[in-house]
């Protein structure tokens, strides 16, 4: 999977032309990919987010066999940063960094999900990165688009997650 492949495949259809019609001033703010190992591709799935800045909202559209348009709940009205679409890196090239730190880490469990959300913070873009393993691991990476390498990796497990939810939902019984 290629970054601007599905860019430029979004951009030529005709979805993609009637909303920039209609919002010129839309710009993309973010985009999730979903590389799915498990299902050997047939569970990848691949979006593409655009801030409204006069409406406070965003919108997504879904890149697959079709381009399907959606509005998106959005729980901040805060702007999103315009992200670049000038990108032409691999998923692949990335899930291969992230094999190899695994590997130095001593991480067990096979990569069954990656989801890589593409986003930008304080001027910088990142691909905001988390990967699902077969023995319930889970993995948190940043990488670094600037620097094309990993700049933050956090080995968790499923278990972790539910202690933290399980413990807010605690907390929240307690105050009412």
């Amino acid at each position: 999977m290629n970054f601007q492949f599905y860019y430029e495949k979004l951009v030529d259809s005709s979805e993609y032309k009637n909303f920039v019609k209609k919002n010129p001033k839309a710009y993309p703010c973010s985009s999730l990919f979903i590389l799915d190992r498990e299902t050997g591709g047939k569970g990848n799935s691949v979006h593409f987010d655009f801030w409204l800045p006069k409406e406070k909202k965003m919108n997504s559209f879904k890149v697959g066999e079709e381009i399907q348009f959606s509005e998106v709940e959005n729980f901040d009205s805060r702007p999103f940063e315009e992200i670049s679409v000038e990108h032409d890196f691999s998923f692949e090239d990335i899930e291969k960094h992230i094999q190899e730190r695994m590997l130095k880490e001593g991480v067990k469990g096979r990569i069954q999900k990656i989801l890589f959300s593409l986003q930008k913070l304080n001027g910088k873009e990142f691909l905001v990165i988390t990967v699902f393993l077969n023995n319930l691991g889970l993995l948190k990476v940043t990488f670094s688009l600037d620097e094309m390498k990993i700049i933050l990796f956090e080995k968790k497990s499923l278990f972790d997650m539910m202690k933290i939810f399980k413990g807010k939902g605690n907390k929240e019984e307690k105050k009412g």
